[in-house]
């Protein structure tokens, strides 16, 4: 049976929007080639889109809701067409307004942080609304930086006093007094990715003016015991990397007017054998408690290159096809 073609014909209001819905070199046209069989012809003021009847009618769809954004103001970057196209083929197409125009904040060099994936979009909501957030999920998803991106949006608007950032230092066994120099030199191997993300977020005179003012700590976990947090927010990383004790310790330093995140991959549980992860136990513990949120971030939200995608699916494959081998 033949496919019924159509035409249809969007129009654009200036030549400003027709190059960014086109794309530098067309290379949303080609996106849009991968996925569609349709044709895309600029001609005038008009984009006219042919072919196939379903596929005219998603690609127009498509530019209707990209030419939106463009009204808003927005930036069009072709992972931003791919992921709208993405959310097309999911039946998500309401969806691609409120991803993209949630600016959650912007950096001292003008980048834009905003969600990038529905999953993402989902956990900044979490965070907005609860006061312990646990986002699981794999790597490249945004798990740490977005958590860090809201502590430091709370801290610079006096939502809160300070900005506890913590991860078990599982590699040294927690015991870090065998390492030569001072703590300092100690932690900052495991701490490292969270002081990346600072500087980014805040910039390095920001950073260096709020940690002499005492505003931000960056401590391995065993340095949490014995303290109640109050005013802060506390970011957990690593957090698969904790066992059950470790995990109750933590969520029990929570003070009044603070909030925390814990955030992990329950994929990579790097305790030795025998241990359990206490991110894995407190899943079971705390799914009911009100105040609480789980968000379960998957390979659908990285946004790292396209290939750690596919990596992740992968291994996922492996493991689904070798369990219960060992």
């Amino acid at each position: 049976m033949k496919t019924r073609e159509s035409s249809i014909a969007i129009k654009v209001d200036n030549n400003e929007h027709l190059q960014q819905l086109l794309g530098r070199f067309d290379q949303h046209i080609n996106i849009i080639d991968r996925y569609f069989k349709v044709k895309v012809t600029p001609q005038g003021d008009n984009i006219t889109i042919t072919g196939s009847s379903d596929d005219t009618e998603k690609v127009a769809l498509l530019f209707q809701e990209l030419l939106w954004l463009l009204h808003q103001k927005q930036v069009l970057h072709a992972a931003d067409v791919e992921y709208a196209i993405k959310l097309l083929f999911e039946g998500q197409a309401g969806q691609i307004r409120e991803l993209f125009t949630d600016l959650v904040f912007l950096t001292p060099r003008g980048k834009k942080i905003k969600p990038q994936t529905v999953g993402q979009k989902k956990y900044l909501d979490a965070m907005r609304k609860n006061d312990i957030v646990f986002g699981i999920g794999p790597a490249g998803t945004g798990k740490t930086y977005l958590a860090m991106t809201m502590a430091v949006k709370a801290l610079k608007e006096k939502k809160v006093q300070r900005l506890i950032l913590t991860r078990p230092a599982v590699e040294a066994g927690e015991n870090l007094g065998f390492l030569p120099g001072d703590l300092e030199d100690k932690v900052e191997p495991y701490l490292r990715p969270l002081y990346d993300a600072l500087y980014d977020l805040l910039g390095i005179e920001i950073y260096r003016n709020y940690l002499e003012k005492g505003m931000i700590e960056v401590a391995p976990l065993a340095y949490m015991r014995g303290r109640t947090l109050d005013d802060s927010f506390i970011i957990l990383d690593e957090a698969q990397n904790t066992t059950a004790q470790q995990m109750k310790m933590f969520l029990t330093r929570l003070g009044f007017g603070s909030r925390a995140v814990i955030t992990g991959d329950t994929t990579q549980v790097d305790l030795p054998r025998g241990r359990f992860s206490g991110l894995v136990q407190v899943q079971t513990i705390l799914k009911d408690v009100p105040g609480i949120d789980f968000v379960y971030l998957t390979d659908k939200d990285v946004v790292r290159h396209p290939l750690v995608q596919k990596i992740i699916q992968a291994y996922e494959l492996y493991d689904q096809q070798h369990s219960g081998s060992d």
